[in-house]
């Protein structure tokens, strides 16, 4: 494993004291002195770690006046973000993930009822076996692997290197909110119903079909999140906004 370098310590420290919210939207970083003692590091050293952060969109630098910290719409790294809103416990930022992940996977499942190869669709189809097996076993690490593993073969299987680069920040996101809503044995069968469903779509060839298909599976999967995941106290925020 590479070694960090001391730019990226200071890049590390002031995004987990903006994660934390110790550094809020519109605040002044502390001065390049005041940094450069706590990190033990020159100033040069700041100026790059804050040109990073710049870059991102995280903060920004306002001539004569310092830097500040911006807020999360403007970010611009979309991990960042993730990270970010992962952190905040937010339970909008879980159904925003399905919003996005709706985007992305229509389009995918349309595309790769197009160009699929026959053992392509056998391997997205070993995963909903795995699923089912890993169900019928109460084995939640298992089955949330193979539930990963039949959406990522069904991007590759898009044949648009572009999903599935844009895609790739998520992954790790996306894992641990699929342990914590498969967590739940009815989110299993419902998961299990639609992901049969889409395959069938893909096995059709009917791209129509296949964005249908995966619609649906996303519509439910934000179902299941609202019924079964968010606290009744969360779903009364939601409702009355």
């Amino acid at each position: 494993m590479a070694r960090r370098s001391r730019v990226d310590e200071v890049v590390d420290g002031l995004f987990d004291d903006i994660v934390a919210r110790r550094l809020v939207a519109d605040e002044a970083l502390p001065s390049e002195n005041e940094l450069g003692e706590r990190f033990e590091v020159s100033r040069v050293t700041v100026r790059e770690a804050v040109k990073v952060l710049q870059t991102r969109g995280i903060v920004r630098v306002e001539s004569g006046r310092g830097s500040f910290v911006q807020p999360l719409a403007h970010w611009t790294s979309l991990s960042a973000v993730l990270a970010a809103t992962s952190a905040s416990g937010d339970s909008s930022a879980a159904e925003q993930l399905i919003e996005l992940r709706r985007i992305f996977e229509t389009g995918a499942a349309a595309l790769a009822a197009e160009r699929a190869q026959p053992d392509e669709l056998d391997a997205i189809g070993a995963d909903l076996a795995v699923m089912r097996t890993a169900h019928a076993a109460d084995d939640l690490a298992s089955f949330v692997a193979a539930d990963l593993s039949f959406h990522d073969r069904i991007l590759a299987a898009s044949r648009n290197p572009f999903l599935t680069v844009m895609f790739a920040p998520l992954t790790e996101v996306l894992s641990e909110r699929r342990a914590q809503t498969s967590r739940v044995p009815l989110i299993q069968q419902n998961a299990l119903v639609e992901h049969a469903h889409v395959l069938d779509a893909l096995r059709s060839g009917d791209p129509e079909a296949s964005r249908r298909a995966m619609d649906r599976h996303m519509q439910q999967t934000l179902d299941d999140l609202r019924r079964y995941v968010l606290s009744p106290r969360e779903r009364e925020d939601k409702a009355s906004r």
